[in-house]
């Protein structure tokens, strides 16, 4: 019996792919070590929660361009990684060089947001470690099941090596985004 071999896809077959109507427009999938992955259903408290900080970081950014014009949020769009990784974050926030286009690339996030309804596990384990190699400076996990905010930072090859967590009540704050600030209530959505 010979060996079983999967092959992996680079972000260029997985962009063919969809460009090919392999995908539909409605297909919730991501590339992960160059498999193509299915993602959870977005539930209720998951939507609310990423429109309330999507408000917030695009109020926030509007606020603070007099001091840097080229910070851009993304909302629920693929962000290229390495070569086999195109993950699709909640949110991104970027610094964007003026005039640039193409798709979203880990150099210029300057952090990104996941919000896991079901999947929390996943976002810890799969995605956040392939975040902290490719070096973006911050992740935040939004948790809905512990109603927290969970702030990651310091990447390296082995993870993020620094842990905050802040729950309803509590300012949360980014160790690496100048001014940036939140009162968590703010970013979870309401309990059910």
């Amino acid at each position: 019996m010979g060996v079983i071999k999967k092959h992996r896809f680079t972000v260029e077959e997985y962009h063919e792919m969809g460009e090919a109507g392999i995908f539909s427009e409605d297909d919730r999938v991501e590339l992960i070590d160059g498999e193509v992955v299915g993602m959870a259903p977005i539930g209720s408290r998951h939507m609310q929660s990423v429109a309330r900080l999507t408000r917030l970081l695009s109020r926030w950014t509007f606020d603070s361009q007099e001091d840097d014009p080229a910070l851009f949020v993304s909302v629920q769009n693929p962000l290229v990684l390495f070569e086999g990784e195109e993950p699709q974050p909640d949110l991104v926030l970027l610094l964007r060089s003026v005039g640039r286009s193409g798709a979203f690339s880990y150099e210029e996030a300057l952090l990104v947001v996941e919000v896991p309804d079901a999947s929390l596990r996943y976002e810890r384990e799969t995605k956040l470690p392939l975040y902290a190699a490719s070096g973006i400076p911050e992740a935040w996990i939004v948790d809905l099941v512990e109603d927290r905010v969970e702030i990651h930072s310091d990447p390296g090859a082995a993870g993020y090596g620094a842990i905050s967590r802040a729950r309803r009540g509590e300012r949360m704050v980014s160790p690496t985004v100048p001014n940036l600030a939140f009162d968590v209530a703010e970013v979870l959505s309401p309990g059910e």
